[in-house]
């Protein structure tokens, strides 16, 4: 009988420590990600207004290091505004690690020529893959565009969990 207990108490505690092991910690950490890019505006099926854009673009991240990355969202006028909806981002580490994120916003006029500048924009961390195959979180999204060239720059802020 003591037998049977002792090896019920030794597998039950060689379950749990499996388990924990296998669960894995969350890390949080801050993101930071500032970058050059080029958008390409377009035809675009998918979208509802019929119109997007395609971003390409590199960069430097305090959390993933270098990165290149790629984008597309539907443009919607507004005004002398445009919203920018159904993002959906690509960024690619060195590694080969990949990062994938939603975003949304609005491109606002800066009354200098054809400048515009994010606002009200934001992105969500949906996953990837290697280490950041679970990942998530998110944060705001800053940026300039100069409309006639597609020409600007773009900046990422806030938070990144992974397992």
């Amino acid at each position: 009988m003591l037998k049977t207990v002792l090896r019920i108490a030794t597998v039950s505690i060689l379950m749990s420590a499996a388990l924990t092991a296998t669960a894995g910690k969350k890390a949080s950490q801050d993101l930071e990600l500032n970058g050059t890019l080029q958008e390409i505006p377009g035809p675009s099926a998918r979208c509802p207004s019929n119109f997007g854009g395609t971003i390409l673009g590199y960069g430097d991240s305090n959390a993933l290091g270098k990165v290149a990355f790629l984008s597309t969202d539907c443009i919607t006028p507004s005004g002398t505004s445009y919203t920018f909806s159904d993002g959906r981002f690509l960024i690619t580490t060195l590694t080969g690690e990949m990062l994938f994120a939603s975003y949304s916003g609005q491109f606002v006029p800066t009354g200098e020529g054809t400048n515009f500048v994010f606002s009200n924009a934001s992105f969500q961390i949906t996953g990837g893959t290697g280490r950041y195959d679970k990942a998530s979180g998110g944060g705001t999204l800053q940026g300039t565009e100069d409309m006639a060239t597609g020409k600007g720059t773009i900046q990422l802020k806030g938070q990144i969990v992974t397992k």
